[in-house]
């Protein structure tokens, strides 16, 4: 894209920030490219002080995007905001692209009052406090200022319409993206060793996981597990666990960074969320190509191609799960196969360069300029 005036003035974008996910590993690749493209990007970043905030501070600010912030003293902040305020009135973005709940309830409410010319919204996950009635006429209340919605999947601006009443058709998708790593090579073990990447919390499945594994293992009984993530649920996990008789099979591992290398060990990646905005795991298995077994919810079935490379299951139901992982761990061969397509897959239809031409797109049509 050349410059052609619409590139003009500044992009602010801004997001609640407490460590470095999947929603701060997007924006750690976006906004550099988006600069990389000729546009004037910063970013506010509102925190609560914790230390991951500020390494996600420093990642960004090592790739080129000043950045600037405002903390938190609560969820319903009124310094703040004021504070958020002031710091739209200073830099008089002509851009305001927020991410999340609470950089949508401050962000657009401040950019209304401080007259940014073009706003726009990411929603990034499923929540489950989206659910309730309030919660859905608040956010609804808050998006109607944004000029453009974004989700980053059409899974997920299906789940938006039926639990918070939004119009499916207004959400603009635009996926996220990755990049192809060094060092890539199939699985060559001989084990079916599978990994499940995530916050030990009930939305991501773990327990569904379990139960699943113990009808797998009856059948193929080297089947094995390693669970990557921390969360409240880490303890009731292990005891449930030791009470399916997997205290051999299962490893709990804690934090995993990166998480590339607990994905090179294991054959096969399976991620059984019961809610999943995108779902970036999947997508960093298949760059690594593992095969993927995912339910069917949010943007995974978006990302994986049922019986291309991976298998797609109802969310919640251990049996398919179980079948599915039979599947996969008794035919390895077929797991590394998928896993092959699974990279070609990846890297062609999820780039990041896909990612900021689209976002690009998004910000040109709504400022009413052409692209050349």
């Amino acid at each position: 894209m050349t410059n052609t005036g619409v590139q003009d003035g500044i992009v602010l974008h801004t997001q609640k920030v407490a460590g470095i996910s999947g929603s701060e590993a997007h924006l750690l690749q976006l906004l550099p490219d988006l600069r990389a493209h000729g546009w004037d990007v910063r970013f506010l970043m509102l925190h609560e002080d914790e230390p991951g905030a500020w390494e996600f501070a420093r990642e960004l600010e090592a790739r080129g995007v000043p950045l600037g912030d405002v903390r938190l003293r609560a969820d319903v902040d009124p310094i703040a905001f004021g504070e958020v305020v002031a710091h739209l009135s200073r830099v008089r973005p002509r851009i305001l692209h927020t991410h999340l709940v609470h950089a949508d309830a401050y962000g657009q409410l401040a950019g209304t009052m401080a007259r940014v010319p073009l706003r726009l919204s990411t929603k990034h996950g499923f929540n489950e406090f989206r659910e309730g009635r309030f919660f859905g006429l608040a956010d609804r209340t808050v998006g109607s200022l944004a000029h453009v919605h974004i989700a980053i999947s059409q899974g997920l601006a299906h789940y938006l319409a039926e639990t918070e009443g939004f119009d499916e058709g207004d959400f603009r998708i635009v996926h996220y993206g990755i990049s192809a790593r060094d060092g890539f090579r199939p699985y060559e073990g001989a084990e079916p060793r599978f990994l499940c990447v995530g916050r030990l919390i009930p939305i991501k499945g773990h327990l569904v996981l379990l139960r699943a594994l113990a009808q797998a293992r009856s059948r193929v009984p080297g089947i094995v597990l390693d669970v990557a993530g921390r969360g409240p649920l880490e303890p009731a996990l292990k005891s449930y666990a030791r009470n399916l008789g997997l205290e051999e099979a299962v490893n709990f591992l804690g934090f995993v960074s990166p998480v590339q290398e607990a994905i090179e060990r294991a054959a096969i990646v399976v991620v059984p969320s019961l809610g999943e905005g995108f779902g970036m795991v999947a997508l960093e298995a298949m760059e690594r190509g593992r095969p993927v077994i995912a339910s069917a919810v949010g943007g995974l079935p978006e990302i994986v191609a049922d019986g291309e490379t991976g298998i797609v299951v109802q969310p919640g139901d251990a049996d398919a799960l179980a079948e599915a992982m039979i599947a996969l761990g008794g035919d390895l061969e077929r797991a590394v196969a998928m896993g092959r397509a699974g990279r070609e897959r990846a890297l062609g239809e999820f780039t990041p360069e896909r990612s900021v031409r689209r976002i690009e797109e998004l910000y040109v049509a709504a400022l009413g300029g052409t692209a050349s």
